[in-house]
């Protein structure tokens, strides 16, 4: 996560002292989340359109719990909405279609790399549920795994440490993970190159990682210039969205959607995408980093929410849009 690195040395910097390993923060288990709803462009309210997509609504979320944000990926299931942090952290709710919350409930992952005390134990950056069964994957950056849980990520669960990631970046690994409709896995670094390329490294499975974690092949995905892929997933039709966002200092984030189609994975391929959307300033962005997609009737929906990094000046939006291509 080349972004957080950059956002973590400026922190440190005007840090008067600092010692040790990154403590991870744990939510507590009185949850309240508090939704105030976003305009797409602040400076003109009544504006819905960015690229292919039009703007249905959104939410700054808050909690006063200080654990509360981070969160690197999500599920959203009918009204129920799962946000899960990269320290491990889970939070419920019911959202309706007013962006009104109910129900909230905050967790912790059950298990997972190391003994889960520092934050790099449970650098959970990448999540898919197969609707199915309801199992779901987590894919753990620095130790490189790829963890499976129960449904409504529970115990029993199993992992598997595949050797075609064993060398990604420390802190850019399995940043995008989905599980396409097929039965096959997609996994995508985040700032691990293909040797001699500007291509983050993909895996595509053939399976479930964790039963057979080294069956499949590698290709590479050529993100937009300057930008790293944060999360991927499959629309109805098949195709592949992938989310990619860049931080200019001082804090200027943006992000681009590109899309591609299963038949370009190939072994050995380098895959770029098509554009179809950028958020960049005026518009309301943030470091986003999670990327789901629901139906309503016809219509193909896309949610996106942001990493605000704990961070008091950064926030925690979900926003929600209409796929119209």
């Amino acid at each position: 996560m080349r972004a957080k690195r950059l956002i973590l040395m400026t922190v440190l910097a005007l840090a008067t002292s600092w010692s040790g390993p990154e403590r991870r923060p744990i939510l507590g288990t009185r949850a309240d989340i508090e939704a105030t709803p976003v305009a797409l462009d602040p400076g003109d309210p009544k504006r819905t359109r960015v690229g292919a997509l039009t703007y249905l609504g959104g939410v700054a979320l808050w909690s006063h719990d200080g654990a509360f944000g981070g969160f690197s990926s999500m599920s959203i299931a009918g009204d129920r909405f799962t946000l899960l942090s990269d320290g491990g952290t889970i939070a419920r709710f019911r959202m309706d279609a007013k962006f009104r919350i109910s129900e909230p409930w905050f967790g912790d992952l059950p298990a997972g790399p190391g003994l889960g005390w520092d934050k790099s134990d449970r650098d959970s950056e990448s999540m898919t549920v197969d609707p199915g069964s309801g199992q779901v994957w987590v894919g753990f950056e620095r130790y490189n795994q790829i963890w499976r849980y129960a449904p409504g990520l529970t115990l029993p669960a199993a992992m598997a440490a595949p050797r075609a990631m064993a060398g990604w970046d420390d802190n850019g690994g399995a940043e995008s993970m989905v599980r396409l409709r097929d039965g096959r896995f997609l996994v995508v670094a985040e700032t691990t190159n293909r040797p001699g390329s500007h291509a983050r490294q993909a895996l595509l499975f053939d399976g479930d990682p964790v039963v057979h974690p080294n069956n499949g092949f590698r290709f590479g995905y050529l993100p937009p210039d300057g930008y790293d892929p944060s999360d991927a997933t499959q629309l109805p039709d098949g195709r592949i969205l992938v989310l990619n966002r860049k931080l200019a200092l001082p804090f200027a984030w943006s992000a681009v959607l590109t899309l591609i189609h299963p038949r370009a994975l190939k072994p050995g391929a380098i895959v770029a995408g098509t554009e179809i959307a950028r958020f960049a300033a005026p518009l309301t962005v943030d470091n986003f980093e999670g990327l789901a997609v629901t139906r309503e009737g016809p219509a193909t929906i896309l949610w996106m929410v942001s990493d605000d990094n704990l961070f008091v000046f950064q926030r925690t939006l979900l926003m929600k849009f209409r796929l119209d291509f």
